[in-house]
């Protein structure tokens, strides 16, 4: 054990006199959290070019995006379960290098269907080693040490999940139309190879102690097939028109989860290890905290998804226009994460209140905006102040949200509950981008002549509203679903 990234974890005692050692480490991790977060929108601004390049259809483009985010949730909670039995570092590192190689695969598809293909390979494995980075986080940090570096993973997902269009814009500006799209894949390869490296310098081996029994693979069977079952349709069902089947599905998907919390207190009864622990659920801010995050990032992650396709498709804006167009919610991100942590010990749950209705008041704004004015006098300084305000307040509310969930469970099960946390906000994720996107391409309704780019702008922006309003509804929710929480963080 003389090796730096074999050491053991250090316990509170120990913390303060090595904390200087894990702040490497946590830069390693926030790396890995980074690209994941990037990946979730660096892509909507590559939508319209993919689809002339690849001839994709509309259905092809929500799956481009949510089947990362459902790949992603689902592999998130065994994925924490083997982070507990086996290590945390050693998940981390070959679920990144996964994700690095996806990445590559996503950079070279030739079609529709190799594109979508990669992508969820590539989902899957950052949720792989997503579980790991707040596990680790847990385990390295205590006290107010520990919500400081959650404060910066915050601040970390806020800025890179919104920095993503920018980004984005950027690349496909520089390379061009009919190869810029790959651009937003390949740049994952330089900083995957150095976190990978990273990771095997610097991160502690770290096992819980966990007394381990069998893998619930009857647990993970159930639960993939439950949330498959609930979000194919959902994805898949504007495109093909919600036939019969997609009603069906989502219906047997409904039973099958109830099927799963049945399977899972029968084996917290018998003594096993099941794969989601029910007693986490016991507690009053876990669970509330799960359904606050499901529905937040439903409302989240839609915004750029509805924006990028107006201002490409609809309005006629290049890439880089739309990047810029998403900037002061990235800088509003970065703004609110800072002040996080200082405000949640101050606040405590009104802190939550306070970002989410942010979140809401410039989602609404942002519907008001598109609703009222006539589509020529959209531009990126109308949407400036609205989207700056949405930033901040999401700033405000996902490093804290974070913070009040995880830090209730016990330390031996913080890769579980962390796999729980992230797979509300990735289920979250792709349910919102696909009932969003239905609701954007439903509301498409071109006449029946020709269309010219007035009309095609008209008829964007009128959908895109609709599709705006569903977001800034959601958020609302999220707003009120606060109050479960209760009023302070407990560490």
């Amino acid at each position: 054990m003389s090796q730096h990234g074999s050491r053991p974890i250090p316990n509170k005692s120990m913390a303060s006199e090595r904390l200087s050692r894990n702040w490497p480490s946590l830069t390693v991790l926030l790396l890995g959290v980074a690209m994941s977060m990037l990946d979730t929108t660096i892509v909507n601004v590559a939508l319209p070019t993919i689809r002339v390049n690849l001839h994709a259809s509309e259905s092809v483009l929500s799956w481009v995006v949510s089947g990362y985010a459902l790949a992603f949730g689902l592999a998130l909670i065994p994925a924490g379960r083997l982070g507990d039995r086996f290590g945390h570092k050693w998940v981390f590192t070959i679920g990144l290098a996964g994700f690095t190689l996806a990445s590559l695969w996503c950079a070279i598809s030739d079609s529709s269907l190799s594109l979508v293909c990669a992508r969820i390979v590539q989902g899957l494995f950052g949720g792989v080693f997503y579980p790991a980075v707040t596990a680790l986080i847990q385990l390295l940090f205590v006290r107010k040490t520990r919500s400081r570096a959650f404060s910066v993973m915050g601040a970390v997902i806020g800025f890179s999940t919104a920095i993503g269009p920018v980004l984005g814009g950027f690349l496909i500006e520089w390379f061009g139309q009919s190869e810029g799209w790959r651009s937003v894949f390949y740049v994952n390869l330089p900083f995957g190879i150095i976190a990978v490296i990273g990771s095997i310098i610097t991160l502690p081996s770290a096992v819980s102690g966990r007394t381990h029994g069998k893998a619930d693979i009857v647990g993970l069977i159930l639960m993939t097939c439950s949330l498959s079952a609930i979000l194919v349709p959902l994805i898949q069902g504007e495109g093909s028109g919600w036939p019969l089947w997609t009603w069906l599905m989502m219906c047997a998907g409904v039973l099958l989860l109830v099927a799963f919390g049945l399977w899972q207190m029968r084996l917290a009864r018998l003594g096993a290890v099941p794969l989601i622990p029910p007693k986490l659920f016991v507690r009053a801010q876990f669970t509330g905290g799960i359904i606050l995050a499901l529905v937040y990032f439903a409302a989240f992650t839609s915004i750029f998804f509805t924006l990028s396709l107006l201002w490409q498709s609809g309005l006629g804006h290049s890439a880089l226009e739309t990047g810029y167009m998403s900037a002061p919610f990235a800088i509003g991100s970065i703004i609110g994460a800072s002040q996080s942590h200082r405000l949640a010990y101050g606040l405590g749950r009104k802190v939550l209140s306070i970002g989410t209705g942010m979140v809401a008041f410039g989602l609404l704004s942002v519907w008001l905006m598109l609703s009222l004015l006539p589509t020529d006098e959209l531009n990126n300084w109308v949407l400036l102040l609205p989207l700056l305000i949405a930033g901040i307040g999401s700033g405000f509310f996902i490093a804290p949200n974070v913070d009040f969930i995880v830090a209730t469970v016990d330390r031996a099960d913080a890769g579980a509950a962390s796999g729980i946390v992230g797979t509300a906000q990735r289920v979250g994720a792709a349910s919102g981008i696909a009932i969003i996107g239905s609701i954007l391409f439903g509301s498409l309704d071109f006449p029946h002549r020709r269309i010219t780019s007035q009309i095609l702008a008209d008829t964007f922006t009128h959908a895109a509203s609709v599709a705006m309003l569903a977001s800034a509804m959601l958020a609302v929710i999220a707003c009120l679903l606060v109050f479960a929480l209760p009023k302070s963080i407990q560490h």
